[in-house]
Order: structure tokens, then C-alpha cells, then sequence
């Protein structure tokens, strides 16, 4: 009888471990940090029976507090949407169980919280209890480490579950499956981390020519546009597995709306206030210089990217820009440029019309016609421009700000698209909560 219970074990174990590493050969198949670190939080739930949980990530000396889930609790959601969640840190040392994971690189795996002895180094808070009205009892706290020893956060999943449903303590097996598992999502998430600095690495040269282009910015809208590009996939009822692919390749694509702006003269790009219907023209053209980066598609992500930065100021109603161009012909001119009054040496670049309209322009796109990715994104950078203090205007208010939006349904945008946006407006602010702008440096300093 014991050969065949250490059978059943050893089985276990086995089908344990395979189930790692086809989670691993998944996991490596996501290119964002963020969309990662919630499918990370997903399969770890999954691996130990586990009801909730929650992922922080390390910055500095403290966690943040990233995603949550819960069974439970998410049952009383409509269908499609995610559990709501404040930003939140706690500091990495002794007082809670995550930041005493943090800090000592154990592993900690607790029957009940609400029964750790008292003296111990860590203590369960039972705000989040209170506030929801759910019940924590078995925790199971593991850090997410390197093969160096550095921290990139920490996996908690709650509440472990038996065959008919009651709360159990986490066995020890778990902690092995998951030991194992967090090496391997840590490998992935090292890599999704590198995608992003490369990514964040090209903007940053547009940034230093455009201060608009902060890396705030381009996080709200490659984030914003993810979320958008979901709720829509929900409603379009397309099949989870293409909804999560695209969405992984459409939030790294919107980092790059407007990295075509490196071409554009300083002369036009600094000017502290509007610009004149000219300099506008010539503000046009990052559109096809930036396409123009990824004309060589070899990959999703290279024809997202192109279509991105093309169309996201093409309009619903066909009176945006910059119209069908031939990409292969791109080139520049040294031009005079009045600025302020004042005539200056400048390049500016050309897009000749693939399809020209009447006036000799590329003739315009409308509806469908502009790539969905293009639509999802102007609805994003236009809402967060809104939202945003520039030089040559104040931020708008909140509600102003998603009234403009609801007013422009049909015209510069995807009625649909502004359907969905609404709905998720909960999400939308997180987003805007999660990345908040620099503050400006104090002249007195």
C-alpha cells in the first residue's frame, strides 16, 4: 500500500512538474511586462488550487501592489471585466508577510493568518478583508528572484482549496511546484522587462526632441489602448487565445504612436506655442516617417507598429491624416521655415500619395478603412492629451475630458470603440492613477 500511495505521488509530482514546464514554453510567449505579470499571478493561482492572490513588484525599497485576483469575488462582476484595485506600496523588511518575503528571500506559507503568533517578525493586515468582506485564511508568499539573487517582486496566492471546495492550508508540494514555477516566470519576466526598456530606449530619443513624449505618456496610452482593445474583443466575443495575442503586440506597438517625431525639425517640434497651418503640414509627416521604421514588417509587432503610427490621427469621418502614402518613397527637402517671423533652415518630409484625392493630397481614410489599431490608439493619445498639461494649454478636467470623447463618437472617432471606452472608465483612470506625470521642477531650486 505505501509503494502505491508513493506512486501516486511520484505521479503527481511528475504531472506537476510537466505542467511547468508547458506553463514556462507560454509564459515565454509574452512580450509585455505587465500582461505577463497578471498571467504569472493566473497559472500560479492555478498550479496550487489556489482561490485568490495577488503579485507586487519590486521598485526600490518597497512593493508595489500590481494586480489582484479573486474567484469569489469576481463572480459578482459583469461579464468581461477585472476586479477593481488601489496603487499601493508597502516597504520591503519586517511588519508584513510580503515585505518580510522581500527582504529575507523565504518563503512563507501560513495555515490562517489571523492565527500567526504573536512576535513574529510579520503580521497580516485585515484591511482588505474588511473592505471586501472576504475571509483570508491560508497564504502562500513566495519572491519572485533572480538567478543573481536580485528581487523583481513577490507571488501571493490565498486560500488554498480542497476536492470539495473547503479552505485548506497549502501542503508541501505546493511550495515545491511553486518554488519552480517562480524561477521560470522569472526568467520570463527578465526578458519582458529588457522588450520594454529597448522599447521605452527608442521613445526616449523622441522624448529628447519632443518633451511631450515622456515615458509617462506613452505608458497611459500603450496601457489605455490595451484595455480598449480588450473590452472590444470581449464584446466582438473573439476566442481568448487571439484576444490575449493581440493585445500583447498592441501595447508595445502604442509605446511607439509617435517615435516618427525624431524626423521633425526642432524648429517645429520646440515651438512653445500652436502651430501655423504650415508648420502643422510639416508636424503631419511623423506619422509616415515613424511607419516608416517598420515598413520591413518581419513580425506582428513590426505591422501593429507601422499601422500605429500611419493611422492614429486618421479621423472616423475621413478628416484626419495623413492619408494613403507610398512609404517606399518617403524623402526630404531643405526648406526656409518662418518661425515666429523669423525665416530658418529646415528639413521637411514628404509622403507622396499612394491614392491621391481630388486636390492632389492622399486621399483620405474613413471608417474601417483605418486599421483597428490606429482607431483603438487615437482614442487613447487623444484622451490622454486632453487629460495632460502641455505648454500651450492647461489639463482639462476629468469629466470634460470624457465628455469630449463621447462627443466625438462618429466623427474623429470609432463609434464602437467610444461605446467600449465608456464602459471602462474604472480602468481607464487606474491607468492614469498608476502613471502620473513628473512633477515640474521648481525654479527656486
Amino acid at each position: 500500500m505505501a509503494v502505491k500511495g508513493g506512486r501516486r505521488k511520484f505521479s503527481s509530482e511528475l504531472a506537476g512538474l510537466q505542467r511547468i514546464v508547458a506553463i514556462d514554453t507560454e509564459l515565454n510567449k509574452i512580450q509585455d511586462a505587465d500582461l505577463l505579470l497578471e498571467r504569472i499571478l493566473t497559472e500560479a493561482r492555478r498550479m496550487v488550487g489556489a482561490e485568490a492572490g495577488t503579485i507586487y513588484v519590486r521598485d526600490g525599497d518597497k512593493l508595489l501592489f500590481r494586480y489582484t485576483q479573486n474567484a469569489v469575488l469576481e463572480k459578482d462582476l459583469p461579464p468581461g471585466r477585472k476586479l477593481p484595485y488601489s496603487n499601493f506600496s508597502v516597504p520591503i523588511g519586517e511588519g508584513t508577510i510580503s515585505g518580510y518575503v522581500a527582504v529575507t528571500g523565504e518563503i512563507l506559507n501560513i495555515p490562517d493568518v489571523y492565527g500567526i503568533p504573536a512576535g513574529s517578525p510579520y503580521s497580516y493586515s485585515s484591511y482588505y478583508d474588511r473592505s471586501t468582506g472576504y475571509r483570508s485564511v491560508s497564504m502562500l508568499t513566495v519572491p519572485l528572484k533572480t538567478s543573481a539573487g536580485g528581487l523583481l517582486g513577490v507571488i501571493q496566492v490565498i486560500n488554498a482549496k480542497d476536492e470539495a471546495g473547503e479552505t485548506v492550508p497549502f501542503p508541501p508540494e505546493a511550495e515545491t511546484f511553486i518554488t519552480h514555477f517562480a524561477a521560470n516566470a522569472t526568467v520570463a519576466l527578465q526578458r519582458a522587462y529588457m522588450t520594454r526598456r529597448m522599447i521605452l530606449g527608442m521613445n526616449r530619443l523622441a522624448e529628447l526632441r519632443d518633451t511631450h513624449e515622456t515615458g509617462a505618456h506613452v505608458n497611459r496610452v500603450a496601457s489605455i489602448a490595451a484595455e480598449l482593445y480588450e473590452r472590444w474583443a470581449f464584446r466582438r466575443a473573439v476566442p481568448e487565445h487571439e484576444r490575449e495575442r493581440v493585445k500583447d503586440t498592441l501595447k508595445l506597438a502604442a509605446m511607439l504612436h509617435d517615435v516618427g517625431k525624431v524626423a521633425i525639425s526642432d524648429l517645429i517640434l520646440k515651438k512653445p506655442a500652436r502651430f501655423t497651418d504650415a508648420e502643422y503640414l510639416i508636424m503631419q509627416s511623423h506619422t509616415f516617417c515613424g511607419a516608416r521604421l517598420f515598413s520591413d514588417a518581419e513580425s506582428e509587432f513590426d505591422a501593429m507598429a507601422a499601422d500605429i503610427a500611419l493611422t492614429h490621427h486618421e479621423n472616423w469621418d475621413g478628416s484626419g491624416y495623413p492619408g494613403r502614402v507610398d512609404l517606399s518613397r518617403v524623402y526630404y527637402e531643405v526648406h526656409q521655415i518662418e518661425v515666429e517671423g523669423v525665416e530658418r533652415t529646415g528639413e521637411i518630409w514628404y509622403g507622396p500619395p499612394l491614392e491621391a484625392g481630388a486636390d492632389g493630397r492622399p486621399r483620405r481614410l474613413r471608417g474601417e478603412e483605418i486599421p483597428l489599431a490606429g482607431r483603438v490608439v487615437a482614442i487613447a493619445d487623444v484622451f490622454d492629451a486632453l487629460s495632460s498639461k502641455r505648454v500651450y494649454k492647461e489639463s482639462w478636467d476629468t469629466d470634460s475630458v470624457w465628455a469630449e470623447v463621447a462627443k466625438l463618437s462618429g466623427t474623429k472617432f470609432d463609434p464602437e470603440l467610444v461605446e467600449c471606452f465608456l464602459e471602462i472608465r474604472p480602468e481607464i483612470e487606474r491607468i492614469r492613477e498608476r502613471f502620473p506625470d513628473a512633477p515640474e521642477p521648481d525654479p527656486s531650486d
